[in-house]
């Protein structure tokens, strides 16, 4: 996949928004990232596992990575918007779609807003209502710090933007979005009809009994529960396990639902 990629930088919504492309097909699939991360530290290990899917886009949302900011909070539909936003200015009718962590909370909205560019989504540890959290997850937010942010991500994002200002605001932005999180409306939620699959390990940071009900929601919607915490099964940055084969496994699974006809 590295071998066909590109990169580029797109003008959305008042954004100068970043995002690189791998492979070669008509239906693509679109990769967003979680909270704090860049393209990299999401998707880095399982990129190269996702051949079978096609043409990929991989984005980097508002204030994240090489992605510029706006005078405005960060919000789950906002980044909806930019990700049409973006597809629109690439002339790219539908797309399938994987968001990781908020990246799959994105993904939902994307569906909610724009469901006529989308053809399939992939939602991987992502939630549609705070009480789809493990206990005591919003408690460690306020008065949070940089210092609260994993290493690797700050490492990850000042390789890419060398600035510690904006890494600043980046984190500021994403814990002011995670204490102001509010639930998606059950009637937005039920009104989601693609094809669609659930992917949450057994020790996230999302309850496997929230991903069941969302999976439930969706009329034939499939959900599968993989070992691990948050992210460890896509290779995310922080969590990956040196020498597991989980990404690969989570990529066969994301390839086959891809592919049903």
């Amino acid at each position: 996949m590295e071998t066909s990629k590109t990169s580029g930088y797109a003008p959305v919504n008042g954004l100068n928004m970043y995002y690189e492309t791998y492979g070669e097909g008509t239906l693509p699939l679109v990769l967003i990232h979680g909270g704090g991360s860049t393209i990299q530290t999401s998707f880095g290990n399982l990129i190269p596992f996702l051949s079978g899917c096609g043409k990929l886009i991989a984005v980097e949302l508002q204030a994240h990575g090489r992605t510029s900011d706006r005078d405005a909070p960060e919000s789950f539909e906002l980044d909806a918007d930019d990700v049409a936003g973006l597809l629109n200015y690439l002339k790219i009718d539908k797309a399938n779609f994987l968001g990781f962590s908020n990246g799959g909370t994105t993904t939902l909205q994307i569906a909610i807003r724009h469901a006529h560019i989308v053809n399939k989504i992939v939602v991987v540890s992502g939630a549609y209502k705070r009480d789809g959290f493990i206990a005591g997850f919003f408690e460690g937010f306020p008065g949070a710090t940089l210092n609260n942010m994993p290493e690797p991500l700050r490492e990850a994002f000042l390789a890419v933007t060398p600035d510690k200002d904006k890494l600043q605001v980046m984190f500021e932005k994403d814990v002011a979005r995670m204490i102001a999180f509010k639930d998606i409306p059950d009637d937005d939620f039920n009104a989601i009809k693609v094809p669609a699959l659930f992917i949450v390990a057994d020790k996230d940071v999302i309850t496997s009994e929230h991903t069941l009900k969302m999976s439930q929601l969706i009329p034939g919607a499939q959900l599968a529960i993989l070992p691990g915490i948050h992210g460890a099964f896509i290779g995310e940055l922080p969590t990956a396990k040196k020498g597991s084969r989980l990404p690969e496994l989570t990529a066969a699974i994301v390839e086959e639902f891809l592919n049903e006809q």
